[in-house]
């Protein structure tokens, strides 16, 4: 069986903070080298060790948020935000611009899976990854097919 997903473009709002959250969820340790400037006010009893802490995490959180802003800008990042459709299968993921011009994504290449209340979300690196809401698949029977594929491949519990 094949899951034909209908027409969808990647909004570059949605990408920046889905970007940014996968950012944050994979260096969750950041913010305790933050914590760990922050605790130099027990040495030294002053403020500026906790305001230091909080600005450096701040411009951590700034740095990639430009990064995956200027994503959206770059003219080879394009095709990332063009209408696509999927077609999906136990083989591969094919993105499809239109009948003849698609691109096939192996599954080897998906690094992880996330299952929101909203989409899938299956990635790639930081930068790259699938974004998959519930509303572009035809009935629920395909959300469960794709549900059942991702668990065959070790990527979603």
């Amino acid at each position: 069986m094949i899951v034909k997903t209908k027409k969808y473009q990647l909004d570059s709002g949605t990408y920046i903070k889905t970007g940014l959250a996968n950012v944050l969820k994979e260096q969750w340790w950041t913010i305790l080298i933050a914590v760990g400037i922050a605790c130099g006010y027990f040495w030294i009893a002053s403020w500026w060790w906790i305001s230091m802490a909080i600005l450096a995490y701040l411009l951590y959180v700034l740095f990639w948020l430009i990064q995956f802003a200027g994503v959206t800008q770059m003219e080879q990042n394009k095709a990332m935000f063009d209408k696509l459709s999927y077609e999906i299968d136990s083989r591969q993921i094919l993105m499809r611009l239109n009948a003849r011009q698609g691109m096939p994504i192996n599954w080897s290449l998906i690094k992880k899976v996330e299952k929101s209340k909203e989409a899938f979300v299956l990635t790639m690196s930081r930068a790259q990854f699938i974004y998959l809401p519930y509303t572009i698949f035809k009935s629920e029977n395909e959300i469960k097919f794709l549900e059942t594929i991702l668990k065959r491949k070790g990527l979603m519990a």
